[in-house]
């Protein structure tokens, strides 16, 4: 008897016809009826209760959120589409991932061979270092390092995209990723007041600028570099997800939805001191540089002109390869802390291109860098030597007046 009262309480209010069944009609029907209700809200309860521990066991424990939660109790097919969403949504994003890798190949090959002629002809070729070239073999270094940390990036992103190395060896990946990009836009930073002092205070970096001090400030460039970058290790973990019923294990470069907010303000914090800082201290040298040669009529326009478009070429190449990556990570991850999924495309995109974009300064520094340490150094020893010749000149003119005012005897003598 209690087995087919529900039944029929279900066949009673099923509505005859093309007459839509009015919410009167259950309030003045039987106490068979609230029972009927009371069912059918329990087993449609157990249902989205199963959807929430699949989408947990698929997507990890808090992929699902309150708000989610709310959307599936309105529309009872909000989960089931939203498990579809997701997982369409995984696939995509790693669909385009898996087509990026040959221009990763590209870029670390470039990459290793222009860096590593760079290394080579300083060890052998410069016999007599300088400054200069203590911060250019530091910087070509860090882009060397920079390179090998992208060939473990292109095994994972050749399809199927899975990272199968453990999770030491991706903790360390993503960290000489983060420590060699600071430790060249710190050396940029360091070549770029090097040459300042150099054009702007010949006297001063002649006599009191030594080698130890270049060596000295690149120690301290690694070990500042080294301290910001250690978070990362912490951050960078695993994530295993399952698409189109295949398991595949993820290599998270910034960090979990757990992790957000507390990766956040550190996000903030490299882009600030990691970009920020040195993009000023480049961006003034430069600035001030320009405007000396500007103003210093011993050197002809042309050589002037060929300065201004080496100095000015340093500023832009930041701009063009720092400063999207920055602006563009962290819009993203605004956009996974107040969104419920990571399936915004256009974003997504548009980070992956600022990736994209960043790892090409290490193939275009061995090449600029070189002409403007050659021409730097011309112009460098063409300052120092016209305020060598006017200290001459000025010391003559006060030989003259000095003769000039000592008595005829003195003179005899």
């Amino acid at each position: 008897m209690l087995s087919s009262a529900p039944h029929r309480c279900f066949s009673n209010n099923k509505p005859t016809g093309s007459e839509p069944a009015s919410p009167l009609t259950h309030l003045s029907s039987t106490p068979c009826n609230l029972s009927c209700s009371a069912l059918s809200n329990l087993r449609w309860g157990l249902t989205t209760a199963a959807s929430l521990s699949t989408m947990e066991k698929l997507y990890g424990h808090n992929s699902t959120t309150n708000k989610d939660l709310e959307d599936a109790l309105r529309h009872p097919m909000g989960m089931a589409g939203l498990g579809n969403i997701t997982e369409s949504c995984g696939a995509n994003l790693d669909s385009f991932q898996e087509q990026i890798w040959p221009i990763l190949l590209v870029q670390f090959i470039l990459a290793v061979v222009g860096n590593g002629l760079a290394i080579y002809r300083f060890l052998t070729y410069e016999r007599k270092w300088n400054t200069c070239i203590i911060y250019c073999f530091n910087l070509a270094v860090s882009d060397l390092l920079y390179a090998i940390s992208l060939f473990p990036m292109i095994l994972y992103y050749f399809p199927p995209k899975d990272w199968t190395y453990g999770p030491v060896l991706c903790a360390l990946t993503r960290f000489f990723f983060f420590c060699n990009l600071y430790g060249s836009t710190f050396f940029i930073a360091c070549i770029s007041l090097n040459r300042y002092i150099a054009i702007v205070h010949p006297i001063f970096a002649q006599v009191h600028i030594r080698l130890h001090h270049a060596k000295f400030l690149s120690g301290t460039v690694w070990l500042l570099v080294v301290m910001i970058s250690i978070p990362v290790l912490r951050f960078s973990t695993l994530n295993h997800v399952s698409q189109n019923n295949t398991n595949r294990t993820q290599c998270l470069g910034t960090a979990s939805r757990e992790q957000l907010p507390k990766y956040w303000p550190y996000s903030l914090f490299l882009m600030v001191f990691g970009f920020g800082l040195p993009f000023i201290l480049t961006c003034v040298s430069c600035g001030v540089i320009i405007y000396t040669i500007h103003h210093n009529h011993n050197i002809p326009v042309v050589k002037k002109r060929k300065v201004k478009i080496l100095v000015s070429l340093v500023v832009v190449l930041y701009l063009i390869f720092y400063l999207p990556f920055h602006a563009v990570q962290n819009l993203y991850l605004s956009h996974r802390m107040h969104n419920r999924e990571d399936c915004d495309w256009p974003i997504h995109t548009a980070f992956q291109l600022a990736k994209i974009l960043v790892h090409f300064h290490i193939c275009i520094h061995p090449l600029v860098y070189a002409a403007q340490m050659n021409s730097i150094q011309k112009y460098h020893c063409s300052f120092f030597c016209w305020h060598r010749e006017r200290e001459k000149e000025e010391k003559k003119v006060e030989l003259r007046l000095w003769n000039q005012l000592l008595p005829q005897d003195h003179k005899d003598l």
